[in-house]
């Protein structure tokens, strides 16, 4: 075992599918950045809220006020940097500290598809991305023609684990049964130029895109390692992300998985991009002088440290576990959302709620009831409204500011209705218990009200 383990260590690859992937990743980080700055969500998400919501052990990541601008400046350009292989290691690193601390300054902004980009700009840290092709390689006169064979292997393994973990979360009966919440989605989409008002209410093809979604994450992986399906497979992610972001405000997400997705491809095929490149690169060179004749090592030939190799293996074992740590928690995840995020459960779930907070007075008996809009903007107070975290945060807000207030003995309560995948409103959470008291942690939360009906699945 350790031998053809060791074996596997020391196969080498050509270099130029990496050198793609690290173009085409920084260039659409670059773009993100620009966009999300056009469409003003930095104000809109950063700045103007009064209040905001974190990850448990992570409170000390804020907006920092106007410099927030600066922060999306930096990852932008690290981006860039990362693209044309500009000081790469040190440019990779900046743009996973940049862009995870902006993912962490309000977690009402998560999304499956941030994680996923910060988890790849971590693992990009350690693979030799900028061996080839690169202006670092201009900078020092050498270039490398083959890489560790296990370094674009772990590109494929994560987005691997990504959509087959997504398939393996869509193996419930809501999802597949009662088609939910495609069923309440679909509809929505009356507009859509000729499949708006002919399908899209149909009940037989929204079961047909639930089981066609399973279907297609759980197989996609494999559909892309196999040489002789390869290209119809990626036929079929181009189909499927480009549908997808028609029917839904996906953002980049789905651009981001097509160009990935060209990692499967052989060397010779990245070789041709990068050889459109150079002559591009050629006919828009704005200097005669002649570009220095750089010579070729075999990076493979360069030890790896047993450190890369153990960060990595232990990143890639986090990344195996971490989407089943709901099975410590009892109760129905969809309801208590205890273990949901960071699992890949893309799109599984459509939950309204509404929440009323009241301050009491615990010694005279006195109370009021908060206006949310008074502290919230509307999106917060939606995710709020479901999310017991997110409750338990708000209620703990409420409390420091009504006694800071000058308001004594302060207690917070809230009642709180919520709706699961078109059931009816249910209450949430007990609204004797005084979350002002409850401190979060990573234990389950009583004071979640059990779910009365049976989600079968993982």
């Amino acid at each position: 075992m350790n031998m053809s383990l060791s074996s596997y260590l020391n196969k080498k690859t050509n270099a130029a599918p990496l050198a793609v992937f690290r173009i085409a990743f920084g260039i659409m980080m670059c773009l993100s950045m620009v966009r999300f700055s056009y469409h003003g969500w930095i104000e809109t998400l950063y700045l103007q809220p009064k209040f905001h919501f974190s990850y448990y052990g992570f409170s000390w990541v804020k907006p920092i006020g106007n410099y927030t601008y600066l922060l999306f400046v930096i990852c932008g350009l690290s981006a860039l940097c990362v693209a044309v292989g500009l000081k790469y290691r040190l440019a990779i690193i900046t743009f996973f500290l940049s862009f995870t601390y902006i993912e962490l300054m309000d977690k009402t902004s998560y999304l499956n598809h941030y994680y996923f980009i910060s988890l790849l700009s971590f693992l990009m840290i350690f693979l030799p991305a900028s061996t080839y092709f690169s202006v670092d390689n201009l900078i020092r006169k050498k270039t490398f023609k083959n890489v560790p064979k296990w370094s674009i292997d772990s590109i494929k393994l994560l987005l691997g684990i990504v959509y087959f973990y997504a398939g393996l979360a869509k193996l419930n009966s809501d999802w597949l049964f009662r088609a939910q919440p495609l069923k309440i989605w679909l509809p929505s989409k009356y507009d859509l130029p000729i499949i708006g008002d002919t399908l899209m209410h149909q009940t037989w093809f929204h079961y047909v895109m639930s089981w066609s979604g399973m279907l297609y994450d759980l197989c996609i992986p494999f559909l892309l390692l196999y040489r002789k399906t390869r290209i119809y497979a990626f036929i079929l992610v181009v189909f499927f992300h480009v549908f997808t972001r028609v029917l839904f405000p996906i953002g980049m997400f789905p651009f981001i998985m097509i160009v990935s997705s060209l990692i499967f491809f052989e060397s010779d095929f990245h070789q041709k991009i990068i050889n459109f490149l150079k002559r591009v690169l050629n006919k828009l060179s704005f200097s005669s002088k002649q570009v220095p004749h750089l010579k070729i090592y075999d990076y493979c030939a360069i030890k790896i440290k047993k450190a890369t190799l153990t960060i990595v293996g232990l990143f890639f074992i986090l990344q195996l576990a971490i989407p089943f740590r709901y099975l410590l928690y009892p109760g129905e995840l969809f309801w208590t959302e205890e273990g949901y995020r960071f699992s890949w459960r893309v799109m599984l779930m459509e939950k309204m709620g509404i929440a009323t907070f009241k301050i009491v007075n615990a010694e005279t008996g006195d109370f009021f009831y908060v206006d949310n809009s008074d502290f919230l903007t509307p999106f917060q107070e939606k995710q709020m409204s479901f999310q017991p975290d997110f409750i338990l945060e708000y209620a703990h807000y409420l409390g420091d500011h009504f006694t800071s207030q000058g308001h004594k003995n302060v207690q917070v309560f809230v009642d709180s209705y919520v709706a699961l995948n078109g059931r009816l409103s249910k209450p949430f959470i007990d609204k004797t218990v005084n979350l002002y008291a409850q401190k979060e942690s990573f234990k389950s939360k009583f004071w979640i009200l059990p779910f009365k009906d049976d989600i079968k699945g993982l």
